[in-house]
């Protein structure tokens, strides 16, 4: 895993291996939706990797002994509506017991800018680390406006997952929230004219969801 101010790359090929499987114009729904389950999972194994632990005492069927686990108040997963919700499962197998809260947002065609519909966040959430999922992190629109309204209501401990990210959207996190950590799968080339990050995988929430 590179890493770099606050920026974590994530080169597993695990990972590197299911993302050009997700890339493929061939991949179906089903498959694609499992895809992205599985990435979530590996990526979330890294980007958890600094929980705070603390020691429990825990009786094995031979003794009684001092062992860590987790500390604090439990994770927030809060998905990024409607395509972060393909990656929520993937962090739950690792973490059954996060609370998971949702951030709705769509992006206007024309301004391409973020518009908020709807937003219900777990409490006490700034006790939480919370984990922001979105697969796509194109012109960082949506990412800033949902960490924006996390802060708003008291969000400190934050981390934002996406599966592939535009140049253009880790700049524009970055500057605009650089005491974020972001956990990027694959870094792509660039957007187009139209926004979409090239080469890409297309529309994450439609190919999750088999609409179009």
């Amino acid at each position: 895993m590179e890493q770099k101010e606050n920026l974590f790359y994530i080169q597993h090929p695990l990972i590197q291996h299911k993302i050009s499987m997700l890339r493929d114009k061939r991949t179906g729904t089903n498959e694609f939706r499992k895809l992205v389950e599985e990435i979530a999972a590996l990526m979330g194994y890294e980007a958890f990797r600094d929980l705070p632990v603390e020691l429990a005492e825990v009786e094995t069927p031979i003794e009684k002994c001092l062992t860590p686990m987790i500390a604090g108040k439990k994770l927030a997963v809060v998905p990024i509506l409607r395509a972060g919700l393909g990656m929520v499962s993937g962090i739950l197998t690792l973490v059954p017991s996060a609370k998971v809260g949702h951030i709705g947002l769509f992006r206007d065609h024309e301004t391409h800018e973020p518009q908020e519909y709807y937003c219900k966040l777990p409490v006490p959430i700034e006790e939480r680390t919370i984990a922001v999922l979105d697969p796509m992190l194109a012109t960082g629109g949506s990412a800033v406006a949902a960490v924006d309204f996390i802060k708003a209501r008291g969000g400190r401990h934050i981390k934002f997952l996406c599966i592939i990210a535009a140049p253009e959207g880790i700049e524009r996190l970055h500057s605009a929230h650089p005491d974020v950590q972001i956990y990027c799968g694959c870094l792509d080339r660039c957007l187009n004219k139209d926004a979409y990050i090239c080469p890409g995988l297309g529309d994450a929430g439609d190919r999750i969801f088999g609409t179009r």
